[in-house]
Formats: structure tokens, sequence, C-alpha cells
């Protein structure tokens, strides 16, 4: 019996990565792997100074590429006008137009700051899965999927805690 279900997984995982494979080439188009943005600078800090930068679950996930818990994240609840920033750098990464209610439980926006994000295939889960980082510092953002709302078609599933909410400036007064 024991054979049988690994085999049946064995299967499930072959039949399954050409699909993802499609899945992953579309999430490629207009938004290449690429690393550090010399338009954008680069920030190089040693771990120690990562640490006492950022709290723990931001150093989890920007760092080591770990996830927050779904609904966890303050951030889903923002709708008022400005930019979400890199928690490590402060890079500015969507602008909050772009963001909308995925229903997934992590802040989702359907298109990024051109050359502000870097990108890298994750086989974390086995299957291939497009990531995220910031192109500056360097820090897990999230991954891409080809289920967001038009023009895009894209949904960046971002974690909360490696953003920071900075609101437009109030130019009214």
């Amino acid at each position: 019996m024991k054979r049988r279900t690994l085999l049946g997984a064995f299967l499930g995982v072959v039949a399954a990565y050409p699909l993802s494979r499609l899945a992953l080439a579309d999430s490629e188009s207009g938004a290449s792997d690429q690393g550090a943005n010399p338009e954008v600078g680069t920030v190089k800090k040693s771990e120690a100074e990562w640490r006492e930068q950022l709290s723990p679950e931001a150093y989890d996930v920007l760092r080591n590429e770990g996830t927050e818990a779904p609904g966890s994240s303050e951030l889903n609840e923002v709708t008022a006008e400005g930019r979400f920033v890199c928690a490590g750098c402060g890079l500015a990464l969507f602008d909050s137009e772009w963001k909308f209610d995925s229903g997934t439980g992590w802040p989702s926006f359907y298109r990024y700051i051109d050359g502000h994000l870097g990108f890298k295939t994750d086989y974390k889960l086995l299957m291939p899965r497009k990531e995220y980082h910031c192109a500056r510092c360097g820090g897990h953002q999230g991954h891409v999927f080809n289920d967001g709302p038009q023009p895009t078609g894209k949904r960046y599933c971002n974690n909360g805690v490696a953003l920071r909410f900075e609101p437009a400036e109030d130019t009214a007064g």
C-alpha cells in the first residue's frame, strides 16, 4: 500500500510539472530574472545589522525567504493613497492604486514599479514559482501568480511584514 501511495504522489508531481511550467512561463512575460538594479543602488548589511534593524518576523521573511501567516498583516486593510516600500531599505515597490483584495490574506498588487523588483525561480514546493525580491537590498517580498485582475492578470502576493506603507503627502492646506 505504501508503494502505491508513493507512486501516486510521484505521478501526480510528474503530471503537474508541465502545467506549472506553462504558468511559470506566463508569469515571466514582461519581468525577466534580474539581479541588482544600478538605478536604485544597492544596500548591503551584515546579518547582525539586519537583525538589529528588523523585527524577528521581518528578518525571517526578508532575509530567510519566510512567509507570514495569512491575514496577519495590518496592510491588508490599507486603502489610502500612497506607496508600499520595502521594510528593509525603503525602496518604493508598489503604488496604492495597484493594490487589490485577492482574498488570500496577503497584500496583493497587480503591478509593481518598473526596475524595483528582482525575480528568481523558487522550487521550495517542488513546483516552480516565480519569487520576487527588492532590487535594492535583495529582501524577499513574495511570489507572483497569473490569477490577478486586468490589465496585467498578475497577482504580486506580498508578505505584509516585508513592506511599510507611506501615505501620500497631504498637499491641501
